[in-house]
């Protein structure tokens, strides 16, 4: 008998019997339906993840002198996270020289597409008459932008002009607008405020403003938005001039470029180059490297863990379902006995019985993976909206459910066929 006989015959019964059908599917569904909605919910979460790594600069390298002897966190490449140390612990030998950058940039200059080098002042305030705003203030070079996703609402960025002429202009953000100039960021631009820092008060005159987001795990963060504390930045050199800051840095970032085939490797590379050329001798510190990717990938790594776990869970189920495959398929052959003995009385090959029933099982099964699938990434979809993610469909996860469901009709349904396949014709047409 054809496949294709034997896939109509298997309808015919199953919607003979439909509340029975879909009841046995029904293991199969919510099976199916659980695995493939938590693996949207992971891809969807999966991608967000990704995606915010990306704005926060996945191509980004953080350079940072650390101490030798300090408690470090090994990453899964082996490289380190920590170690960071202030400003005001070590002297101006052991920081990051200009020369040191310079030699840096030399060497894998091809790979660079910029160096971001900023360094704290303190936090204070900007004060315009009575009006005053918290702020945290930063110097850092013209290129601080690349590295730091910075969104410019009015005015520009501080230039190159403005760090070699330790020109005293400010960019603050919107939050610092609102509170001096009622929140009108053109009346803003080249207007002078006098900012105080470790009881030092210098005027700076606007020239840009961004656009602030909160962080959750700011330390900065307050409840009222007139209190918050937001970063102002202002020409490096005129931060070290002025604040009399030391010469040299103790952390910079390196953005590559994106023809660069892993950044982890290459922040291998500076680690080594700086340790070894600069911190070898040294005994109190070196040089510590950190990437965006290998913070995604172990984020990436442990909501994959999780979600296989909870699925895998989920997947027990598609056992039950599979058990009651079986049963029913079983019940089946019962009620169909006589029609089993008729066949073979006339001249139906054992192969031909069992061939009928795998299918049959098979079927359900499919319709049942198909239901359950379709479930799946409604729930799915539903789920990742209220978490606050766009939906994607995990398209693997889904061939291999459709897959799966084909393998658990062979499976649970090859002893009920076989059973049936076995059947002797005499006794089958007695069977009452």
């Amino acid at each position: 008998m054809l496949i294709w006989e034997n896939i109509k015959m298997a309808l015919q019964a199953l919607f003979a019997n439909k509340m029975r059908s879909l009841l046995t599917m029904l293991g199969i569904i919510i099976g199916i339906g659980s695995v493939i909605a938590i693996m949207t919910v992971s891809s969807s979460l999966t991608t967000s993840i990704s995606d915010s790594f990306q704005e926060m600069g996945a191509n980004n390298i953080t350079v940072s002198l650390k101490q030798k002897d300090s408690e470090t966190e090994t990453r899964s490449n082996g490289m380190k996270f920590g170690g960071m140390v202030r400003s005001s612990d070590i002297t101006e030998e052991d920081r990051i020289s200009e020369d040191m950058i310079s030699e840096m940039n030399q060497e894998y200059g091809d790979q660079i597409e910029a160096i971001s080098i900023e360094e704290s002042v303190g936090t204070g305030t900007a004060n315009l008459g009575s009006e005053e705003a918290n702020i945290s203030l930063t110097g850092i070079n013209e290129k601080y932008d690349k590295a730091n996703n910075l969104t410019l609402l009015a005015g520009r960025m501080l230039t190159k002009a403005d760090l070699k002429g330790e020109k005293k202009v400010i960019l603050v953000s919107d939050q610092v607008v609102n509170t001096l100039f009622d929140g009108d960021k053109d009346q803003a631009l080249w207007q002078p405020v006098r900012v105080e820092i470790n009881n030092e008060s210098e005027t700076y005159y606007i020239v840009g403003v961004y656009e602030y987001e909160e962080s959750s795990n700011s330390e900065y963060s307050s409840d009222s938005d007139s209190d918050v504390t937001t970063s102002a930045y202002i020409p490096l050199d005129t931060a070290k001039e002025v604040y009399h800051l030391d010469a040299g840095y103790t952390r910079f970032t390196v953005v590559t470029k994106t023809s660069v085939e892993s950044v982890s490797n290459m922040a291998e590379e500076l680690e080594t180059f700086f340790n070894m050329k600069y911190y070898q001798s040294s005994d109190d510190y070196e040089i510590s490297t950190s990437t965006m990717e290998s913070m995604m990938d172990s984020m990436n790594d442990m909501v994959q863990t999780v979600s296989i776990a909870i699925a895998f869970i989920a997947g027990i189920s598609l056992l039950v379902g599979g058990i009651g495959v079986m049963n029913i398929m079983l019940v089946s052959i019962t009620e169909r006995t006589r029609e089993i003995g008729t066949r073979k009385a006339l001249g139906a090959k054992n192969s031909s019985i069992r061939l009928q029933f795998i299918v049959e099982s098979v079927v359900l099964c499919l319709l049942g993976g198909i239901l359950g699938i379709l479930t799946g990434l409604i729930l799915g979809a539903i789920a990742a909206k209220i978490l606050g993610y766009a939906a994607s469909a995990p398209i693997a996860a889904i061939f291999v459910a459709v897959g799966f469901s084909m393998v658990i009709g062979v499976f649970f349904g090859y002893y009920p066929a076989g059973k049936a396949a076995k059947l002797d014709p005499i006794e089958a047409l007695r069977y009452e």
